[in-house]
């Protein structure tokens, strides 16, 4: 959920929600689509490993963005009900489209707050609230995570999905004039994220902890998928990079910024589109905990 988000902006480079403001923030809506599909097995084998002791009948998705782990829950639980809560009006708009589409809409009930507010909006009270990509970019996760604690039914499960940053797309000796390039543009973003996503990479065992909850599992899963399954990927990465390169730019010598240039333009014999090395790279930690 999550959000990449200034902390609304770049912060969306991973692919988050909550603070996504109400314009689609420059495309995010696109690599969160692409998020989708790109990892929908391993966010299905997320929601398959969930340890489930009673069916849920009502689920909220926090940080829901356009319905990565929306509909794979609705797949995974197919009599529940489900509330999507994002701050991004086009975003829940995009995810309504898709539940429709879906035959869903009965089952998907959207919710548009900030979730940094100290009063949320009435939840219910939910049997599984899943958070993906999204308690990271919290002002206050700890405040965050005992709103939740207390929204949850009784022996309610809380699941909180968490990366390590965007993925990595290019080979390491990639683009051949400049290698390590994608890396150096990550690094060139790292003073961003540090001021506006200082909970990005934290371990929220002990948080979960002192809100409340049991950690019942924690589990980190590497993911590893080559490009040529698909073009996803390809666009996944140029989306990607695209968001990156805003934050990126500054700190990046001229010769490394041509050759980022290089890689977005779809036209350029350098195209991303155009390479077939491509692989999507990257490791998510979830923590299960439940309410006693």
């Amino acid at each position: 959920m999550l959000p990449v988000h200034d902390a609304r902006t770049v912060g969306a480079m991973t692919p988050t929600h909550q603070h996504t403001p109400h314009d689609d923030n420059g495309g995010l809506a696109e690599i969160l689509d692409l998020d989708a599909e790109v990892l929908a097995e391993h966010i299905a084998s997320i929601t398959a490993w969930l340890p489930i002791t009673a069916t849920p009948r009502r689920i909220v998705d926090l940080g829901c963005g356009t319905g990565m782990g929306t509909f794979a829950l609705l797949d995974r639980f197919p009599e529940a009900h489900l509330t999507a809560v994002d701050n991004s009006a086009a975003h829940l708009e995009r995810l309504r489209d898709k539940a429709r589409a879906r035959g869903a809409a009965e089952r998907v009930h959207t919710v548009a707050a900030d979730l940094d507010a100290a009063d949320w909006p009435d939840l219910g009270t939910p049997d599984l609230v899943w958070a993906s990509a999204a308690m990271h970019h919290m002002a206050d996760p700890a405040r965050a995570l005992s709103t939740v604690h207390d929204l949850l039914a009784p022996g309610g499960l809380l699941a909180v999905v968490e990366l390590d940053g965007f993925p990595r797309f290019l080979p390491a000796d990639a683009p051949a004039h400049r290698p390590g390039l994608e890396e150096r543009c990550h690094r060139a973003t790292d003073a961003f994220h540090a001021e506006h996503v200082p909970h990005r990479g934290a371990d929220w065992g002990p948080l979960l902890s002192a809100a409340g909850f049991t950690v019942e599992d924690e589990r980190t899963l590497t993911v590893h998928i080559e490009g040529a399954r698909g073009d996803a990927v390809g666009r996944y990465a140029r989306a990607g990079l695209q968001r990156i390169r805003a934050a990126a730019a500054p700190a990046l010598d001229a010769a490394d910024l041509a050759a980022l240039d290089e890689l977005l333009d779809p036209d350029s014999p350098h195209s991303i589109l155009r390479r077939d090395d491509l692989a999507v790279r990257t490791t998510r930690t979830v923590w299960a905990a439940r309410r006693s």
